[in-house]
């Protein structure tokens, strides 16, 4: 018998409120949150405390430990959201293997909106050029990637994780 439980990836550029949204939406709904930072290899958490960027050969053991986590998450949780970036359209692929129903949440807005955002939270490290990096990298899903709820940020965080909830719950 085929399980009606669902995973979601929620992603977005760096400031989007990735991790915010996920775990209000788990809170909300019952779910389970799993950051997908949890996964990296020791690698790669050293390569990016030493400032170094990533490349996609770093990125490939990651994305399968994600790609794992996602089928197992789908046996155990009837909502199960996973934090990841996603930026680019062969990550979203990756994830995609051998997992035909994950859907990915987009939570989309401006470079203005989220560098305002960011520069507004008390104490938090931030450099501008990382976002902007984000921004380049981002390559935005497609109307041929029918798996991708796209939910506007530019609303407050209750209005956001009501409009995710709404969308993850219609027709269930």
């Amino acid at each position: 018998m085929e399980s009606t439980n669902r995973v979601f990836v929620v992603m977005g550029v760096s400031g989007s409120g990735k991790s915010v949204v996920a775990s209000e939406v788990a809170r909300k709904t019952g779910g389970a949150v799993l950051d997908g930072d949890f996964l990296h290899p020791r690698a790669n958490i050293l390569k990016m405390s030493s400032g170094q960027s990533l490349n996609d050969d770093d990125r490939a053991p990651w994305l399968t430990a994600l790609n794992d986590a996602a089928f197992a998450m789908k046996r155990t949780n009837a909502y199960s959201f996973i934090v990841c970036s996603a930026l680019k359209a062969r990550y979203r692929d990756r994830l995609r293997e051998g997992n035909p129903e994950l859907t990915f949440i987009y939570l989309k807005g401006s470079h203005d909106l989220i560098l305002g955002r960011m520069q507004a939270r008390a104490g938090h490290f931030f450099k501008p050029q990382m976002l902007v990096t984000q921004f380049e990298a981002l390559e935005e899903p497609t109307e041929n990637e029918t798996d991708v709820i796209v939910v506007p940020i530019d609303q407050t965080l209750p209005e956001v994780v009501d409009a995710v909830i709404a969308r993850i719950t219609a027709g269930s």
